[in-house]
């Protein structure tokens, strides 16, 4: 397993992930097989999406607030239940598939850090498993 780290800097922040996971790829010569992709925070999550638009994380961003509004009455106490909420929605893993040493997401597709309760130092961890 390998860790990335990344730096938030905003309360919600899409951070484009999949220059990394590319070369964790590259470095661990994972030919054909998978990559999974693991965030270990709890408000936060990951998703594959449209790259060439940065407007799409904007947008995914007032979706997800108009979704689960920051204020709301919640219980929690350490106010932060609508970050909790996004992560869910968004999912803590995802998985790459890699042929011939390349990611194999579509033309338009990139691997995104998301971010509901920063500005943080976030951990996502990789792993990979290759075709016998």
């Amino acid at each position: 397993m390998n860790a990335i780290t990344v730096q938030t800097k905003a309360r919600t922040h899409f951070i484009d992930i999949t220059d990394e996971v590319q070369t964790f790829a590259r470095e661990r010569k994972v030919d054909d097989g998978l990559i999974t992709v693991f965030i270990p925070h709890t408000t936060a999550g990951i998703t594959i999406n449209e790259n060439a638009d940065p407007d799409v994380t904007t947008d995914l961003e007032s979706v997800l607030d108009d979704l689960v509004p920051w204020s709301n009455g919640y219980l929690h106490r350490e106010g932060n239940t609508a970050a909790h909420a996004k992560a869910s929605l968004m999912g803590s893993s995802a998985q790459v598939l890699v042929e011939k040493g390349c990611l194999c997401l579509g033309t338009w597709q990139s691997i995104y850090f998301c971010e509901f309760d920063g500005p943080r130092t976030r951990q996502i961890w990789l792993k990979e498993s290759q075709e016998k």
